[in-house]
């Protein structure tokens, strides 16, 4: 029995000590990143645990899958025999992956529907992991995950003013009604991360920073190029939106890399001109494979209103976004309401045909997360809206799992 007792004795001082280092390590590590790498393993252990469950629980339930989505599945299954990886794989994302594996050179390309920044990411990625391109583009994506939490953290900080505001924004980031699409094979994490370093580095004046970054920016998305918009508005507040002949010289002194984020979709055109002789090549692409054509996209948001439930409910989301971003409007912030309603108005700008992956367009909209940390400065109201925003993305994650993907993209 004493040998017993010494033995456990030993084994709690080992554990207390090994305690004791993990935290004095933790202390060693500078903020934000122990809090946003718990925010992010957190997110990443309970998605995961959810996503086995929930597919476990649709197996041998008779029209699961839904008929239109049984191809889908199929090429999920092709891609990893691990669920907790393949189900990260749903329309665009098996697209990415086509485009990751294409040969550059050779028969003509015909895929240029989509900018090439994170397919491309995939190459180099893949081949370092032995020709695995599936696993390179969970990993670009969740890598790029992280860091949008460690610049969504620091830019907070700057404009909200203090941690806890910084830490409510990096959570509500996370908790977005489709913020699990961040640790899925597509562009949004990349995305947001891309746009959040640009801003962050922007409000630090470091313009040169600003416009590398830029430039992949616009290449990840198309939308990217029109963020140069807003982020010349930082730049004219930095300068007390001074107009006149010698201010417009100051800025273009100051602010001309900002003339990358335009070079990084010329690079595009360019690569669609070199492989498919047509500058406007993915302009002809996405008009043939899913009917988009620019146009207001007021009556667009209009029309899904009163249309389809499905639709209808889609574009409530993005009235929603609208909504917030304008009741949280403060004069300092106005690149930032700016940069929301351009990545919900540019979306509906490509007319009906977006309804079915609006929802993953409006998950590019990160200044609602910085009116909402504002907002939830009350103790109570963080708790009520932490929980709301968590129901939502749950029940959104759920049907992302029941091979309802068409309802999120």
């Amino acid at each position: 029995m004493h040998g017993w007792r010494r033995g456990a004795a030993a084994l709690a001082t080992r554990l207390t000590g090994a305690g004791l280092a993990g935290a004095r390590l933790a202390r060693r590590v500078p903020a934000p990143w122990p809090y946003v790498i718990g925010l992010f393993v957190g997110a990443k252990v309970l998605l995961t645990l959810v996503g086995l469950l929930v597919l476990h629980a649709w197996d041998g339930v008779p029209g699961a899958p839904p008929p239109d989505e049984a191809v889908m599945w199929a090429q999920q299954r092709d891609v990893s025999g691990h669920r907790w990886i393949s189900f990260w794989f749903a329309w665009d994302a098996l697209l990415y992956l086509r485009l990751s594996e294409l040969p550059l050179t050779g028969r003509p390309w015909g895929d240029f529907g989509f900018p090439l920044l994170y397919p491309f990411l995939a190459r180099p990625v893949g081949a370092l992991l032995g020709g695995d391109n599936a696993l390179a583009l969970l990993l670009i994506s969740n890598v790029a995950f992280l860091l949008a939490l460690a610049y969504g953290y620091r830019l907070a900080g700057l404009l909200l003013g203090d941690a806890d505001a910084a830490r409510r924004f990096t959570r509500y980031l996370v908790l977005l009604p489709t913020a699990f699409l961040f640790q899925a094979a597509l562009t949004e994490s990349l995305f947001v991360c891309l746009a959040l370093a640009a801003f962050y580095h922007a409000e630090r004046r470091q313009w040169l920073l600003v416009g590398v970054l830029g430039y992949f920016l616009a290449m990840s998305r198309s939308v990217g190029l029109l963020v140069a918009l807003p982020l010349a508005l930082v730049l004219l507040r930095q300068h007390d939106w001074r107009l006149g002949p010698r201010a417009l010289l100051g800025y273009l002194r100051t602010g001309w890399p900002l003339l990358l984020l335009p070079a990084g979709w010329f690079t595009f055109m360019a690569f669609c001109r070199w492989r498919g002789g047509d500058w406007f090549a993915y302009q002809h692409a996405q008009r043939t494979g899913w009917g988009i054509e620019v146009q207001n996209p007021v009556p667009v948001l209009l029309g899904g209103l009163t249309g389809e439930p499905r639709d209808a409910a889609r574009v409530w989301f993005a009235v929603a976004v609208l909504g917030v971003l304008l009741a949280g409007f403060r004069r300092r912030e106005l690149p930032y309401l700016v940069y929301g309603v351009l990545m919900v108005l540019v979306p509906l700008s490509m007319g009906p045909a977006v309804y079915k992956s609006l929802l993953r367009y409006l998950l590019a909209a990160f200044p609602v997360a910085l009116v909402l940390a504002r907002w939830a400065r009350r103790a109570s109201v963080d708790v009520w809206l932490t929980a709301a925003l968590a129901v939502v993305q749950g029940a959104l994650f759920v049907l992302w799992l029941s091979y309802w993907t068409h309802m999120i993209i």
